[in-house]
């Protein structure tokens, strides 16, 4: 049952091996140790099955004699392969967390690495192996009673069936609902220091529609940490409002139509819609918004601002991407339609500026509220996006379209007059052309995953991989078949772990996203520069 294959136990160290090579921020030996194995088995499976379909078709086998020679071969070419690329992959490592100016002391990972590798290894290729040897006695039974080739067809079509049936019905099934009920748990639970707000320009607060315990853990956090009118003070100079926050949980009511309409309700209770700006945010699967997408907005115009959100899921944002994205689209779609529908009722000149931005999946959410970019400019004053998912719809139309000789990594679509692409503020001002109203502002960071991260990873050399690499993103990276998908998958894991910048952070930028979406009268780049190191320094 142990022994190894020749084909398998080569192309697993190459795969192996593979893994080691750089992608696109720094991992931590135990991710590296666990995608290491995971690759590494399919890397057996996939030589093994080769080993298979070559042994069917040929049936000659070379003598002992050569055999014996060519496993001592191939064994030490895979250890010394393993060795070396253990030792350049500790040197990739290095450079890449220097580039983003991380901790790079980590002499030790090598060896931690190879070990936890071979013992997951071992561990997947004993189950499946258990699954094979129960394969051959379900077909050997079947043998009994049916010719053979129709035995072995209808042994491997169970066996796969069943495999198939126990992946998704026992084991994502029963980890989706597992993440469900401790993220139900969790979201009753409130962030230390969230209290409820003693404002009625709140939700949760005195006279709102909606229950404090209602908005869940991160409805909490975001309605209950509204900028005060004491620090925008600080900061404008000026007399300044109490910022409107609303908000509606999951548990509020019992489709996203209804929450919708609810916050509706909420943002007339609150003279939403008497703002200078209002805000459609889009929230990731907890429920969660960026302060860092919040705040910006509230400072620029001194309180004079409604921001609105609401939750779809209990799920790390990760997760729903996985499960949630339908339930995504239509809470995206359900409260900017609402919201806008009640806008348009509005005169004309008294209408509060309306804008939408979303984060990650938040961003995706958004997204589908608009057939194209030529709807989304219509009918919107600004749009501001940040490390938006590779499956959102009006990106992969822009990228696609973008014009010829801009990198996938900084799209240049239509000379930028309406869509500009940003990973530094010195970005928005490229190109130099007109940048006319309504704008809509994608921030990504080149070494983002949660952008970059595809199923078309598994067999499709990406286009940010070809010619000049972006910012950030190490120039020894290279694609390998389903290897490079298998990084950047672990790479998401990893993207609030780097500094501002890089992965799926962006800090202060989003000030000057904001700044060039929806910049109220008289604002200037000295403004923005102050509002950027505000947010920067935590105050």
């Amino acid at each position: 049952m142990w022994k190894l294959g020749f084909g398998g136990t080569l192309l697993g160290t190459l795969f192996f091996c593979a893994s080691l090579t750089p992608s696109l921020l720094p991992r931590t030996w135990l991710y590296q140790g666990v995608m290491g194995a995971v690759t590494a088995v399919l890397g057996y499976a996939a030589g093994a099955s080769a080993g298979a379909v070559w042994r069917a078709l040929v049936r000659r086998r070379p003598p002992e004699r050569w055999r014996r020679p060519a496993w001592r071969i191939m064994l030490t070419g895979c250890a010394l392969l393993t060795a070396a690329a253990l030792w350049y992959s500790y040197d990739w490592q290095r450079d890449l967390r220097a580039l983003m100016g991380m901790d790079t002391a980590i002499t030790w990972f090598p060896p931690v690495i190879l070990a936890l590798a071979a013992v997951l290894f071992a561990l997947f290729l004993g189950l499946a192996r258990l699954v094979r040897l129960g394969g051959r006695k379900l077909i050997a039974w079947l043998d009994r009673f049916v010719p053979f080739y129709v035995g072995h067809v209808l042994g491997v079509l169970v066996v796969g069936f069943l495999v198939a049936v126990f992946a998704n019905d026992v084991l994502f099934s029963g980890f989706v609902r597992t993440m469900s009920d401790i993220s139900s748990v969790t979201n009753a639970t409130t962030h230390p220091g969230v209290h409820r707000p003693a404002s009625a320009s709140l939700s949760g607060g005195p006279g709102s529609l909606v229950s404090w315990d209602s908005l869940g853990r991160e409805g909490r956090r975001f309605v209950g940490t509204a900028t005060t009118p004491a620090r925008l003070r600080e900061f404008t100079g000026q007399p300044a409002r109490q910022p409107i926050r609303v908000y509606v949980g999951l548990d509020t009511t019992a489709s996203p139509r209804d929450q919708a309409a609810l916050a509706v309700r909420e943002l007339e209770r609150t003279g939403a819609f008497d703002r200078a700006v209002l805000a459609v945010l889009g929230t990731t699967g907890t429920g969660w918004v960026d302060q860092g997408m919040a705040d910006p907005l509230e400072y620029m115009y001194g309180g004079d601002s409604a921001l609105v959100a609401l939750q779809y899921s209990y799920l790390p944002s990760w997760v729903s991407f996985l499960v949630d994205q339908k339930k995504a689209a239509q809470a995206g779609a359900a409260l900017f339609d609402a919201v806008r529908s009640r806008w348009e009722q509005l005169p004309a000149g008294d209408r509060p500026k309306l804008v939408v931005s979303g984060e990650s999946l938040g961003s995706f959410a958004l997204e589908n509220a608009f057939r194209d970019v030529d709807d989304l400019a219509a009918r919107t004053d600004g749009a501001l996006f940040v490390g938006p998912p590779n499956a959102n719809p009006i990106w992969n139309e822009v990228t696609a379209g973008r014009d010829r000789g801009s990198p996938l990594w900084r799209p240049v679509y239509q000379d930028g007059v309406t869509v500009r692409f940003a990973q530094r503020p010195g970005d928005l001002e490229r190109p130099p052309g007109p940048w006319k109203e309504p704008r809509v502002v994608y921030l990504q960071n080149a070494s983002d995953p949660v952008v970059w991260w595809t199923p078309r990873l598994i067999y499709d050399r990406p286009g940010w991989l070809e010619g000049p690499r972006g910012p950030g993103v190490n120039p020894q990276m290279n694609w390998f078949p389903l290897v490079t998908f298998w990084q950047v998958l672990v790479d998401m894991t990893a993207g609030l772990s780097v500094p501002p910048g890089h992965g799926h952070r962006y800090g202060p930028n989003i000030a000057d996203g904001w700044a060039a979406v929806a910049a109220p009268p008289g604002w200037s780049e000295a403004d923005t520069a102050r509002l950027r190191g505000l947010l920067l320094s935590g105050s």
